[in-house]
């Protein structure tokens, strides 16, 4: 017989019950295919499934909980395990070289029905400011950049399993296209910017000489999205997510991201410390590939992180003003205006750059406070 829960609702088998806190977030059919899942894997017993706050895609996540044991159920298309699904193949390529993921309990391919490992609900966005001095949060950025010396290094160094992020690249079309991304939903979009054809033509002259600086650097897997809430701590210990759509890139892509985070405000002082030691681990590991790494002057890591940081900090720009603009989500609009603070000062240095600044500057886009009221 059905038995009703205070938050939803329960489906009984003869072996299982599984219980899901909001009725509306699965039909009939998905809610009976995830109960068939669940119950494959774990037999007789009940369950509940409690939805949980999604990333920007649309993925859906739900906390599986038996007795005292939880699992993160990941529902998304439906796929073929044939080893080029991108967070399978990914996940496992990270895994073989050490580098902290969750494990896989179990998955119904052509469901779209991937279990996991729960590694809880603290970020490192959460351990930077659940303290009044951030500087607390520290060795846990220093696991994460341990963590990503591996991505950067050990995983991108062997090609002898494959995986899908060696198929794709940062090349100039990719970084061109998230720079657009960010004039179309953030300049012409939410700014209501009208360009003229000859700013429009200075504009993408810039984009494209940023852009081709970039694509000339040397590549290794980046991990893509490697931001704060990206980032879980369980046991005291940094693993990584979200990290299907990792591809070959420049290694300050990701540092980027994390250092120039838009979720976190993170003093300069700390972001130095922090490129200093993640420099200091990329000489352990050119000492463990012998041959394989060549030098970079850090000048020259500084100099492309500053132009990486406009390329990258623009691009979220973009994202967070089409989440308002296509679906009227308003969640991210306050982090437009720190975001752009950090574009503004990354690109002043760079007077080839200027037309990018003047356009910025003389549309108030540095000035505008993006939260309504």
């Amino acid at each position: 017989m059905d038995e009703q829960w205070h938050h939803g609702f329960v489906i009984n088998t003869a072996k299982s019950t599984a219980s899901v806190d909001t009725a509306s977030e699965l039909n009939s059919e998905i809610h009976s295919e995830i109960q068939s899942f669940l119950g494959s894997l774990m037999g007789a017993g009940k369950f509940e499934i409690h939805s949980l706050a999604g990333d920007a895609s649309a993925r859906r996540y739900f906390r599986v909980v038996a007795h005292d044991e939880s699992w993160v159920l990941m529902l998304w298309e439906p796929f073929q395990d044939d080893g080029r699904y991108p967070f399978l193949s990914v996940r496992s390529h990270f895994e073989k070289h050490g580098i902290a993921v969750p494990k896989v309990i179990g998955m119904r391919p052509e469901k779209g029905l991937v279990l996991l490992e729960d590694l809880g609900d603290l970020t490192l966005e959460r351990k930077f400011w659940e303290n009044q001095n951030p500087s607390q949060a520290m060795p846990y950025y220093r696991q994460t950049i341990d963590e990503l010396l591996k991505v950067h290094y050990d995983a991108s160094f062997d090609r002898s399993s494959p995986c899908v992020a060696f198929t794709v690249e940062f090349d100039t079309a990719k970084l061109l296209w998230e720079m657009n991304y960010g004039r179309e939903h953030l300049l012409e979009g939410l700014c209501e910017i009208s360009l003229s054809e000859s700013a429009r033509k200075g504009l993408q002259e810039v984009f494209l000489s940023v852009c081709e600086t970039l694509h000339r650097e040397p590549k290794f897997i980046a991990h893509r999205d490697f931001h704060s809430r990206n980032v879980m701590i369980k046991h005291g210990k940094a693993r990584l997510i979200d990290f299907q759509d990792a591809r070959m890139g420049a290694i300050q892509y990701d540092l980027v991201s994390l250092l120039r985070d838009s979720y976190v405000a993170m003093e300069p002082e700390s972001i130095d410390e922090l490129l200093s030691y993640y420099l200091e681990g990329r000489e352990e590991k050119a000492k463990q590939f012998k041959g394989m790494l060549s030098p970079i002057s850090p000048e020259h890591f500084q100099h492309i992180f500053e132009i990486q940081t406009i390329q990258r900090c623009f691009k979220a720009c973009g994202s967070f003003a089409s989440f308002y603009m296509l679906r009227k989500d308003t969640r991210y609009l306050k982090y437009l205006a720190p975001t752009l603070k950090t574009v503004k000062k990354s690109l002043e240095p760079f007077k080839e750059y200027s037309t990018f600044y003047r356009i910025l500057e003389d549309g108030g886009v540095f000035e505008r406070s993006f939260e309504l009221a």
